[in-house]
């Protein structure tokens, strides 16, 4: 059994659905199908959230209305008239649990609000997807990943019930999969103990494709993108982009945990694992051979690889009484991180002083600077960078920083951090 994932941008328009078929086709079966939502519906649904949780639930609906109708007029485009009344009739289903999430939806706890309304981008997707296979005599079964993965409430980043899920994906998809079909359902999403829908955080469709290739003894997984392959650095912000053949697990952690939009963390850990291959595949053409990502890479060398996280926020935190920052502070410290549930992306500590570089969102911020400063003395500069070098030569960091104030810098055999104005 395979995993295949898709992303929002291959299905973005009705031409990328079909143009997908030749893809699933030479597939061997059976597979899994893990789809994200279209293209921008992840963004419409936000805002659909942030509307009505300011109480504007009228102009929240009047914002549904416009995207169920995109999605209405994207399968009109895909699908034949007998088709595209079932979808219809299938989509409303989802639309009226739509309209219930914005009835719900509420400032003072966002988070949830957030979930039952977002995760249903890609519930429509897939219902589209579902018909257009099923008009094209693809043999599979659309299931809905929420009855499958089981989390806790921790909502927008929940956490997976490994034992729970792992019963369920056989219960559910493994008796498909015994049967002859193939699976089409979402990444990303999954559901508490009382049935209320979470997401599972940044790249949670690749994680779900991870936990399914564990959970189901798959062959393999492929995340199919719009790139040629995995690159050494984000090719909108650095020219002369290489592309990485093959590379180890153990590399590609790193470089996800520095903040490349790569492969998440948490993705990687199921199939290391497992010792599953993880492919990065071009879906424009499916002919390029991609990266494969594996336990083991014989002669592995690697270019230098570049990640940049801009919009951070340097904190400093300082004793008020002169006392060291030593294990009493720095557990008091990293508990208020760890409550607030805020990432550090760099740290570092003096005698008296603990620096760290965090990502920017000030409802986060707010929270936290106002937790340190009941205890410390707390500085901030705003609007930086952290730059990250795996492999890194003296001249490409020269490179890299040339004209830029550098306000914190690390260093260690193979990776420069460099968090700079």
């Amino acid at each position: 059994m395979q995993v295949y994932k898709f992303g929002g941008a291959s299905i973005a328009t009705p031409e990328r659905m079909r143009a997908l078929m030749p893809i699933i086709n030479d597939a061997k079966a059976p597979l899994i199908l893990i789809v994200s939502a279209m293209g921008k519906t992840t963004n419409a649904l936000e805002q659909i959230v942030a509307t009505a949780a300011k109480g504007q639930r009228e102009e929240a609906k009047q914002l549904a209305e416009k995207l169920e109708a995109a999605h209405l007029a994207y399968a009109k485009e895909v699908l034949n008239d007998d088709n595209y009344k079932k979808a219809v009739a299938a989509l409303n289903v989802y639309f009226t649990e739509l309209q219930w999430g914005i009835d719900d939806a509420d400032v003072s706890r966002y988070d949830y609000s957030y979930d039952q309304i977002v995760c249903l981008g890609e519930i429509f997707s897939t219902r589209i997807l579902s018909f257009y296979l099923q008009q094209e005599g693809y043999n599979h079964e659309w299931i809905d990943i929420r009855d499958v993965l089981r989390t806790d409430e921790t909502f927008r980043d929940a956490r997976v019930d490994w034992d729970f899920s792992k019963t369920k994906a056989q219960e559910i998809i493994g008796k498909q999969l015994a049967e002859g079909k193939n699976i089409l359902t979402q990444g990303f999403i999954g559901a508490t103990a009382d049935n209320a829908s979470v997401t599972l955080g940044r790249e949670g469709s690749d994680y779900t494709a991870a936990l399914l290739a564990a959970m189901l003894d798959g062959e393999a997984v492929s995340i199919w993108k719009d790139v040629e392959g995995l690159l050494n650095a984000d090719p909108k912000l650095f020219p002369n982009t290489v592309k990485i053949e093959a590379i180890t697990y153990h590399e590609v952690i790193e470089m996800a945990f520095y903040g490349a939009q790569v492969i998440h963390p948490k993705t990687i850990k199921p199939l290391q694992n497992n010792d599953i291959p993880l492919y990065v595949k071009c879906f424009l053409d499916k002919k390029l051979p991609g990266t494969v990502i594996k336990n083991h890479v014989a002669d592995a060398f690697y270019p230098p690889i570049i990640v940049l996280k801009e919009d951070q926020v340097l904190v400093q935190v300082t004793t008020r009484d002169f006392s060291f920052i030593t294990e009493d502070n720095l557990s008091h410290l990293y508990r208020i991180f760890h409550d607030l549930k805020i990432k550090i992306n760099l740290i570092q500590n003096a005698a008296i002083s603990f620096i760290a570089s965090l990502d920017k969102r000030d409802d986060k911020l707010h929270h936290l600077i106002s937790e340190l400063e009941k205890d410390y003395k707390v500085l901030r500069n705003e609007g930086v960078s952290l730059l990250t070098i795996r492999h890194y030569t003296p001249e490409i960091l020269f490179d890299l920083t040339k004209g830029r104030e550098i306000l914190l810098q690390q260093k260690t055999r193979g990776t420069v951090q460099v968090v700079m104005s």
